[in-house]
């Protein structure tokens, strides 16, 4: 079960780049949740996909070296979907079909891989923590950033 979480169904075991793999496959899963259960579906989601994942990460890298291993993509999963939150509660504020938003999707993806791969300021420091917590929590802050990044190119294009 745990290895299921931590890979995301087996997601973190593509080659090449498995974090982008499962930045890619978060993103049909939160259309379903949303669809489902819309913004705060979501946004549960978010939450539920960081406990199970420090968990499921805690459990997988017990007694080895390597505390990050890149078939591990559940944080990217979490953080993925903390990019896309603006764009759900965006749709959902608007009555608007959220895949009419799709630059919001590409820029949600986009931004949050960017600050993923370069680990600026505080994503690094999260990632140099080791262990369970350091795994997901630096793409939790790299989701955050994205995020930002995602209301702050809204209001500009909407400025426009």
């Amino acid at each position: 079960m745990t290895h299921l979480i931590a890979t995301f169904f087996y997601v973190g075991h593509m080659r090449p780049a498995p974090g982008t793999w499962g930045s890619l496959a978060a993103l049909p899963c939160a259309w379903l949740i949303y669809m489902v259960s819309g913004p705060w579906g979501l946004l549960v989601g978010v939450i539920l996909s960081y406990i199970l994942g420090v968990w499921a990460t805690a459990v997988e890298t017990r007694g080895k070296d390597d505390h990050d291993p890149s078939e591990i993509v559940i944080d990217e999963v979490a953080g993925q979907w903390i990019a896309l939150l603006p764009v759900a509660f965006g749709a959902h504020m608007m009555g608007a079909n959220i895949t009419a938003l799709w630059p919001g999707w590409i820029a949600a993806f986009v931004l949050f891989r960017l600050f993923d791969i370069t680990k600026w300021g505080p994503i690094g420091w999260a990632d140099r923590m080791h262990g369970p917590t350091g795994v997901m929590l630096d793409d939790v802050i790299a989701g955050l950033f994205a995020a930002i990044g995602v209301i702050g190119l809204a209001g500009l294009f909407h400025l426009l």
